[in-house]
This record gives structure tokens, C-alpha cells and sequence, in this order.
């Protein structure tokens, strides 16, 4: 009789060969199948995105004045910088979680435009300057947590969205607010080309009821670690959720349009079974491939170093979040 062994973990299967990401996902599944009939020299047009270390390095980040209020600090062990701005989710810019900082050094962030339009009283255009400016800056130290069963823990800085939507004066008709990424093809690849940016529809989009854009926790984002944000992470602003999965937290955002009915959101749009508009974070609702019911924790330990959690609900935020979702069904509205 064969005995049993008993698993270590050093014997598990690693994460990034068990839990693909969505975009390789949509490409094995066939929606990248559409590179292959790609003609051999378009093939190596892409493929030569991904040589050398020709492309420019992410300028380093500006050094920004906010305020520590006591309510947004934390004493949660924080991940550390290189690991937040070297390890992270921005198609755009390829499928690898390097992909984003190795690649975004071409992006162009300033001069910068951003629209509040829509169910508004006083339709508005923000530049670069206004971003940085026109608010007073914070710092919030949240948790983050990625449908891929990962966590971080990051002191952003920005300001509450209902800060921006209050000077565009919603009217009483705005029942969501939808977000758009920039799309700028000549400088995000993933946008130019299907086997890059994973299969998705681009701009990538999001939305947010609007009670959920007006809580406090809701968060424009302009800088990380005390300085402006990198390219990979979003700049020059983009939306942080807390209490719901990393996607709906979009980057780069051009357009904020408040709306009647429920928009569009990329990964709804791409994959409806597996991501819902809601994108709360809940350990009792699993992705259909994996489970939410513990996470891995990027901390400043090495690769090995890999240090799994329980999932909180709300992912730790349920005190201040929970009331939106009274009598919602969260299974059903996940």
C-alpha cells in the first residue's frame, strides 16, 4: 500500500502557475486566439514590446504636502514601495504583474484632463495642476485586496471623491457614477493589440452607485508613499475602493460621468459570471475557480516569505460599509 504524503509549502503549486490571472485566463480560453492569425511580422511588432530595456523608466514621483488625519492611519504592517509600484494589475500595459512598471515609463500624465459631467448642475474639466492643488491632500493607509486572492496594505494620498462630485453639484437624477480610463493605444500596448492587453474591451470602465461614491472612504488617489503616483500605478489619479475587489479600483481615469441607470463595467462586460458589478470584498463568495476565503499578504518578507490570511468581509471596512447593502442579497449581488 502507497503511503500518503503530507504536503508542505514548499510542495504547493505556485501561485502564478495556479491562479492565472484573468487576462491569461480570457487567452487560453480563446479570446487571444485572435493573435495567431496575426501575420508573422505583426507577431514580432508585439513580441518586440517585451525585449530588452530599451523603454523608459517611470520618472520618480514628486513629493506631495497632505495631512496624517488620525481616523486614516493604521498600524497595520505596510507593503513596502517597490513591492506596490513593481507588483500589480494594469493591462494596459501587459498580462505579467511586472509588466505595468517595466512598461508605463512611456505614458504621458502631465498636461492631463479630467471631466465631471452628466447628471450634474455644473458640468467641470480638471488639469494636472487642479488634481494636485485644488484639494487638500491626505494620507489614508488602506487595505487592498485583488480578486486574485492577494493583499496589500498602502498609504495612499488624495482626497474623498464626494469632494470632486460636490463641486459638479450632482442632481437628483444621478442615481451611479461611471469612470473611464484614458485610452491612448499609441502609449498603453494592451490597448493596441488583443495579445498584450488580455482580450478585454478598452477603455477599460467602471461604475459606483452613487451612495457609494459619496462615502467618505472613497478615495481619489493622486500619490503613494508621500509622492505623486507612478504611471504603473495609475497617474496621475484614479479611483481607491477599499471594501471591494482591486479592478474596481480604475486608474488613469479621463471621464467621470454621473448617470440614471447602471453602467457598464469592463470585467461584467467580459466575464458576467465570475465578476458583478458590486465586486465586494466577501470570504463566503468564491470566484468560480478559487477561493475568497484567505488571501496571500504582500509584506516586506522575500518570496518565500508568503504569509496567507483570512478575507475579511468588506475586507476589514463592514463597520463603516455594511448599512449600503442592508437587505441586498450579497450571493445574488456579488
Amino acid at each position: 500500500m502507497r503511503s500518503k504524503k503530507i504536503l508542505k509549502d514548499a510542495d504547493v503549486t505556485a501561485e502564478s502557475v495556479f491562479n492565472m490571472d484573468r487576462r491569461q485566463v480570457l487567452k487560453y480560453l480563446g479570446i487571444g486566439a485572435a493573435s495567431l492569425t496575426l501575420s508573422s511580422r505583426a507577431q514580432a511588432n508585439v513580441l518586440d514590446w517585451f525585449k530588452g530595456n530599451d523603454r523608459p523608466r517611470p520618472a520618480p514621483g514628486k513629493p506631495l504636502e497632505f495631512s496624517k488625519p488620525e481616523q486614516w492611519q493604521s498600524t497595520l504592517p505596510l507593503t513596502p514601495e517597490d513591492k506596490i509600484t513593481g507588483y500589480n494589475n494594469f493591462y494596459e500595459f501587459g498580462l505579467d504583474k511586472a509588466d505595468p512598471a517595466a512598461n508605463a515609463g512611456i505614458l504621458v500624465t502631465d498636461p492631463w484632463s479630467l471631466t465631471i459631467s452628466g447628471e450634474v448642475a455644473k458640468p467641470l474639466t480638471l488639469s494636472h495642476e487642479d488634481l494636485l492643488r485644488k484639494f487638500t491632500l491626505e494620507e489614508r493607509i488602506y487595505r487592498l485586496r485583488c480578486v486574485e486572492a492577494w493583499s496589500m496594505v498602502i498609504p495612499w494620498v488624495g482626497f474623498p471623491l464626494h469632494k470632486l462630485l460636490a463641486l459638479a453639484e450632482p442632481t437628483s437624477d444621478a442615481k451611479y457614477v461611471a469612470f473611464e480610463t484614458l485610452y491612448r493605444p499609441e502609449q498603453m500596448p494592451g490597448q493596441k493589440d488583443r495579445f498584450i492587453g488580455g482580450g478585454i474591451q478598452y477603455p477599460y470602465v467602471e461604475g459606483l452607485r452613487i451612495d457609494e461614491a459619496m462615502h467618505p472612504l472613497t478615495l481619489m488617489a493622486t500619490g503613494v508613499y508621500g509622492k505623486t503616483l507612478p504611471p504603473q500605478n495609475g497617474a496621475p489619479v484614479r479611483l481607491v475602493v477599499p471594501w471591494k475587489y482591486g479592478f474596481k479600483s480604475i486608474k488613469s481615469i479621463v471621464s467621470i460621468k454621473l448617470v440614471r441607470e447602471r453602467p457598464p463595467t469592463t470585467w461584467n462586460l467580459s466575464a458576467p459570471n465570475e465578476y458583478g458589478f458590486y465586486a465586494n470584498v466577501n470570504p463566503q463568495v468564491n470566484h468560480p475557480r478559487w477561493s475568497q476565503a484567505t488571501e496571500r499578504f504582500i509584506g516586506s518578507g522575500g518570496i518565500l516569505d508568503v504569509k496567507r490570511q483570512p478575507t475579511l468581509l468588506f475586507n476589514g471596512y463592514a463597520d463603516e460599509v455594511a448599512a449600503l447593502y442592508r437587505g441586498l442579497n450579497l450571493r445574488d449581488n456579488f
